[in-house]
């Protein structure tokens, strides 16, 4: 069956269908580690060679765009013309280590989400401590090189909390205190946000009104979804990439795909 999607996916592209089933359609792709030797069990990680060829598909097959300029032209009511953008979630140092070389090769953009209070500790979250593994985060010496090569620095909370089970109060201390966090560290404003875990269920309204209300100008999902003119910046969803999609032909045909049938 994978071998049969990545054909269909191959074909897909090939044929440039795709130009017909994403038209007037942008993607967000979040990824959130790069690096070798993943766990069998790991849904969270790619090796740098398939990463790269994420980004080499992305570049061939959409406009990259930098997070915000999606968000821009959302704001304005704007069409979009297959933009894709691309985000890493929590702050794990290879993020800085494998990441960001693969993007200045190829002169991509991308944001990154970062949990604030777990920059430069050896908290191990649950999913990590499941598979008794642990990865290293970013320093904020690393955050701040990001951000000064040009990459969007995002928020993703001071502690990972889910927000669609929290009181209205500790969101505000999660949402605001974490910009409060980033603007701190690094000199400039932060108004992009993705929140933790990413499922319809994990926020709530009146949380991500808590969002909107702490100045960021996007809320981003993470589980599936292409963009129309007619996106809420605060509604924005995002495409996971891992295992789930061994190759970026499944990647391409899953979302073209879901856009067809959403289109129907």
């Amino acid at each position: 069956m994978r071998a049969f999607k990545r054909l269909l996916g191959q074909s897909l592209f090939a044929s440039r269908l795709d130009a017909l089933l994403l038209r007037n359609a942008a993607v967000v792709v979040a990824f959130h580690r790069v690096q070798e030797g993943c766990h069998q069990s790991d849904t969270l990680t790619v090796d740098p060679r398939t990463f790269e060829g994420y980004c080499r598909f992305f570049q061939r097959y959409f406009r990259v765009v930098p997070l915000p300029e999606l968000v821009a032209g959302l704001e304005a009511g704007r069409t979009p013309r297959r933009e894709l953008a691309i985000t890493f979630d929590d702050g794990y140092r290879d993020n800085y280590e494998n990441v960001m070389p693969i993007l200045e090769k190829l002169s991509l953009p991308a944001t990154f989400f970062i949990v604030s209070q777990w920059i430069g500790t050896d908290v191990v979250p649950f999913w990590d401590r499941h598979l008794g593994v642990q990865h290293p985060w970013m320093t904020w010496d690393h955050v701040k090189t990001l951000k000064h090569k040009g990459f969007d620095i995002g928020s993703h909370t001071r502690t990972h909390v889910n927000l669609g089970t929290i009181s209205e109060r500790v969101a505000r201390e999660e949402v605001a205190g974490a910009r409060a966090d980033l603007e701190a560290a690094l000199g400039a404003r932060v108004e992009s946000f993705a929140y933790p875990f990413g499922g319809q269920d994990n926020i709530t309204d009146a949380n991500r009104a808590v969002v909107k209300a702490a100045g960021f100008r996007c809320c981003c999902s993470g589980f599936g979804g292409t963009i129309t003119s007619k996106t809420d910046p605060f509604h924005v969803p995002r495409v996971p990439v891992s295992t789930w999609h061994p190759s970026p032909q499944h990647f391409g045909f899953d979302v073209a795909l879901g856009r067809s049938v959403a289109s129907a």
